[in-house]
């Protein structure tokens, strides 16, 4: 059996820049974080009969791989020729339709897997567009390419994305101390919504490949994105925080703009009140929008603004910055129960698999 561990992902600037209706026309922009709340994949062939066991909020098995009905399962498998004998297990900390990318670190965490099976070692750009291909190529998913890149690199990390589709992968580096500030400043409450994320990205995607005054109004605000994107990297990069939170709550008001379902009434009041009673300076829902996780940036009294907040039903997520993308954490097919393997590099351009360690 196979383990793989793929973090998910809080977007601080940029997002939306990275969908192919946006950037093959404008080049896109994102900045975001891997957190250390994870998706977690088994993979196992059984050792009797030939099925195909894909587990998650329901079991499947099947004869043939052709036969699943969990898309990114099938295809995933299809890509690596299984057609039958394989069992997939999946468990995550936080829930799907949270706005943290589950569906990106689901399927990079069993590509991951998969190589490791056939012994195929390679780079996390290739795990990257190997999720990529099947989520917009294959599926023909109205999604970006944020959600499979940093579930592959983690970190605090820039993707600098050229028209053609191209993705320059850069590491940002904080000093410790500031990097604590950021993460302790910048807190995340759980809204109990949960929200299709292909529905709210499909809305924004279909105004981009119209041609109805809506496409200019998205276009504009995915623009100002962009440049708030590159503002925000460098109030960050030069640690001024309190104008972090200011280009935060801007990046709001634009995003919303877009679209309808991004926001949802009480949460928007919710987000005024704190604003005025507890010193945030600005925050955002965190990913397509609809509900999930509501980030907050508060330079003070964040004890009052958690209390507040848990008042109102909204828990504080703790979390922490997940240095490492995907990894193999387990593989119990061993002459060990438990080894370490990474399954792809782990620097920035994550060195090739050559120079990797097989599995014993």
């Amino acid at each position: 059996m196979i383990v793989t561990r793929t973090p998910f992902r809080v977007t601080l600037g940029g997002g939306g820049t990275d969908l192919p209706s946006y950037y093959e026309k404008h080049g896109g922009f994102v900045f975001a974080m891997g957190i250390d709340k994870y998706m977690y994949v088994m993979t196992n062939p059984p050792g009797v009969d030939r099925k195909i066991r894909v587990r998650y909020s329901k079991t499947e098995i099947v004869d043939h791989v052709s036969q699943l009905e969990h898309e990114l399962a099938r295809e995933a498998l299809r890509l690596h020729g299984i057609e039958d004998r394989m069992e997939i297990a999946s468990m995550a900390d936080l829930p799907a339709g949270t706005g943290v990318g589950s569906s990106g670190a689901y399927l990079v965490g069993l590509l991951t897997a998969l190589h490791h099976y056939r012994r195929n070692y390679v780079t996390l750009q290739t795990l990257a567009e190997e999720a990529c291909h099947i989520e917009l190529n294959v599926l023909k998913k109205g999604v970006g390419k944020q959600d499979q890149y940093m579930a592959a690199y983690g970190g605090l990390t820039v993707l600098e994305i050229a028209v053609d589709g191209t993705i320059e992968v850069r590491p940002v580096q904080l000093r410790d101390g500031a990097l604590a500030g950021l993460i302790a400043h910048t807190q995340i409450y759980y809204t109990g919504l949960l929200h299709n994320t292909l529905d709210v990205l499909s809305h924004q995607d279909a105004a981009m490949r119209s041609a109805s005054p809506r496409r200019v109004e998205v276009e504009d605000s995915l623009n100002g994105i962009k440049e708030l994107g590159n503002a925000i990297l460098d109030a960050i990069q030069s640690e001024d925080f309190d104008r972090w939170g200011h280009l935060l709550h801007e990046h709001w008001m634009k995003k919303k703009r877009m679209s309808e379902k991004i926001s949802v009434p009480w949460i928007d009041e919710l987000y005024d009140e704190v604003r005025a009673r507890c010193g945030v300076l600005g925050g955002k829902i965190i990913g397509a929008g609809g509900g999930g996780f509501l980030m907050l940036y508060c330079p003070s009294t964040s004890r009052k603004l958690e209390d507040f907040m848990l008042s109102h039903g909204l828990p504080r997520l703790h979390y922490d910055l997940e240095r490492e993308g995907t990894k193999v954490v387990a593989n119990v097919a061993s002459t060990q129960s438990m080894i370490l393997h990474p399954a792809v590099g782990t620097v920035p351009e994550r060195a090739a698999a050559a120079s990797l360690s097989a599995p014993v």
